[in-house]
């Protein structure tokens, strides 16, 4: 896998190419807009509008944004930026079944902690489906009095059945020629209520010979006697997302409707309804154009959101903010950043060919940003004791370490040195391998910031294992001093001291699967979860770390990037572990 370098050119993809083409040519160029959504008649009291072009984002309020919708974030908002345009953000609440207005608040704080406004020309933009449920089902209607849909009162097997197949033609149903008065007054008493949840269905009246499925008199108008979060029992009907998409689009003024490929195959349905209403009078012309790329698939990961809810609701996570959840809340906490997923969305790029991204180019992408912008603190991990033989019990000494070795700027902070410390346990062996160049009984190295020590002798407990190691200091080789690089050493090592430290809690998480594609060789994705994607430990930090807020970033040495949990406290400090300093997945 090639390694992703930092650049700041844009990102070239043939949705920019349509996008230049179609400005080129003027497509838009006399589009009318009347500072809000609604039909033609409602547009044509307008003024030419100001946006170049108009994308929307269009999450449905069922669950909490993952990486994968970050891709189309910063597609869908980036482009409307560079081409003087407006982002809409439109939640898709047709579906009351499984929406809810905490997934609608979770959806907005995860956009505006990536940074992104949907206001335009002091517009707001923030849109919901069922802000216009009656103007589509005023659509609907309209598609019954045109001879273009009609009420079908086969059951959802028979409707199944008489679909047909790729290689052979569907069944009309025996209720497709009612005339137009009987379609009608049935939809009408389906609005009502009149009728019990999947009693009939409005189906658009196309062509059930199609070779494509989707244009086989799809489902356009459900029964659902359920309360909606938005418009509470206002209605009981409900239209089909493949129905009610393009609606949006239009009624939002919307120029490039931009989607996953898995729409493609819906694109000939979104641009026939279209050019129905059109006929009928109730859009204007130019309609929304639908472009597909492809979704972005992650390894060691999951992205869809049945499988999400399903770790939630097995406890396989501690819930949707888990740091090793892919979703942005859990991605928040974990310590990744806007600027990660803005290099990592630019570095994958858009194209309309599905393929696998490796989970190290987004880590990758994450360390770039956050070795520009991190302070450096010490904390070690696996503590076990150092004492140094020759140093004064009650001396304190100040060593100056860099906030950042790259950016001088940022200026230098203070570690005590002091006579007992906390070193890591693995910067000890009692018999060295080959090439260990840290403590070992007769090898010198360097405290970090410090001086040079030699060890003398080590203790062990009863089990056999390393608790204290003893060394004596050269009092003239304190970095930073005249002289100090007189002796070298080859091993050099970090520290804290015990009558300073501060203790926290470090979660250090790690891939939530330990198989690139979860579920591609197990039959339950599930058996995939990595079991050592959390440890925790109770470690020993710099005195500095004391004054460490909630969601404050920085690079413990040696160890890798960090973030102070956002439920973090003064009294209780939890530290999450974001990324390690390079790749070290097995």
């Amino acid at each position: 896998m090639t390694k992703l370098l930092p650049t700041d050119t844009k990102q070239s993809n043939f949705i920019r190419t349509v996008i230049e083409r179609n400005i080129k040519e003027g497509r838009f160029a006399k589009k009318k807009w009347n500072t809000s959504p609604g039909n033609k008649s409602h547009h044509d009291k307008g003024l030419i509008d100001k946006a170049v072009i108009r994308t929307r984002f269009p999450p449905e309020p069922n669950g909490y944004l993952h990486i994968g919708h970050a891709k189309s974030i910063f597609l869908n908002f980036g482009l409307a930026q560079d081409y003087k345009g407006a982002c809409h953000l439109r939640f898709d609440d047709t579906n009351p079944e499984k929406e809810d207005k905490e997934f609608v608040n979770g959806i907005i704080d995860s956009l505006k902690w990536l940074g992104f406004d949907w206001h335009f020309n002091n517009e707001s933009n923030l849109y919901f489906a069922s802000d216009y449920f009656a103007l589509m089902y005023e659509a609907a209607e309209s598609l019954i009095h045109s001879g273009q849909a009609y009420v079908d009162q086969q059951t959802a097997e028979q409707i199944k059945n008489n679909r047909g197949t790729l290689t052979t033609p569907g069944k009309d149903s025996p209720w497709r020629d009612n005339d137009i008065d009987e379609n009608l007054k049935l939809f009408r008493e389906m609005k009502a209520g009149k009728y019990e949840d999947g009693a009939m269905v409005l189906r658009a009246k196309i062509n059930m010979a199609s070779p494509n499925m989707n244009l086989r008199d799809p489902a356009i108008y459900r029964i659902k006697n359920v309360k909606h979060h938005k418009t509470g029992s206002q209605w009981c009907i409900y239209p089909m997302y493949t129905f009610a998409h393009p609606i949006e689009d239009a009624l939002e003024g919307i120029t490039h409707s931009i989607c996953t490929l898995e729409f493609e195959d819906q694109r000939p349905f979104y641009e026939w309804l279209l050019k129905q209403l059109l006929k009928n009078n109730l859009i204007n012309d130019p309609p929304p154009r639908q472009h597909e790329f492809s979704r972005l698939n992650l390894t060691h990961t999951v992205l869809s959101k049945r499988k999400l809810l399903e770790l939630v609701e097995t406890n396989s996570v501690s819930g949707w903010d888990d740091p090793r959840m892919p979703t942005l809340i859990g991605a928040r906490r974990r310590g990744y950043t806007p600027a990660g997923f803005k290099l990592f969305t630019d570095r994958i790029g858009v194209s309309k060919v599905d393929s696998w991204i490796d989970y190290t180019i987004f880590e990758d992408c994450m360390r770039y940003v956050l070795n520009e912008t991190t302070h450096r603190r010490v904390a070690v991990l696996d503590p076990i004791k150092l004492v140094i033989n020759n140093y004064p019990d009650s001396q304190e000494e100040d060593c100056f370490a860099p906030n950042h070795p790259q950016h001088i700027g940022l200026g230098k902070r203070i570690i005590k040195l002091t006579k007992e410390l906390w070193i890591e346990r693995n910067d000890f062996m009692e018999v060295p391998s080959n090439k260990y160049f840290r403590l070992f009984p007769g090898n010198q190295v360097r405290l970090r910031y410090g001086y040079v020590v030699t060890c003398t002798s080590f203790e062990k407990d009863s089990l056999g294992n390393i608790t204290t190691v003893f060394c004596d200091y050269l009092p003239n080789t304190k970095s930073g001093t005249q002289g100090s690089d007189l002796i070298k050493v080859k091993g050099n090592i970090h520290w804290v001291s015990t009558k300073h430290a501060i203790e926290a809690t470090v979660n250090l998480y790690d891939r939530l699967f330990k198989v690139e594609q979860p579920g591609s060789v197990s039959s339950n994705y599930l058996d995939d979860l990595n079991e050592n994607s959390i440890k925790k430990v109770v470690a020993k930090l710099e005195e500095n770390c004391q004054l460490i807020k909630p969601g404050e970033q920085f690079q413990f040495e040696r160890h890798g990037y960090f973030i102070a949990d956002l439920n973090s406290k003064a009294t209780d400090i939890q530290i999450n572990r974001t990324v390690t300093l390079r790749d070290n997945w097995q």
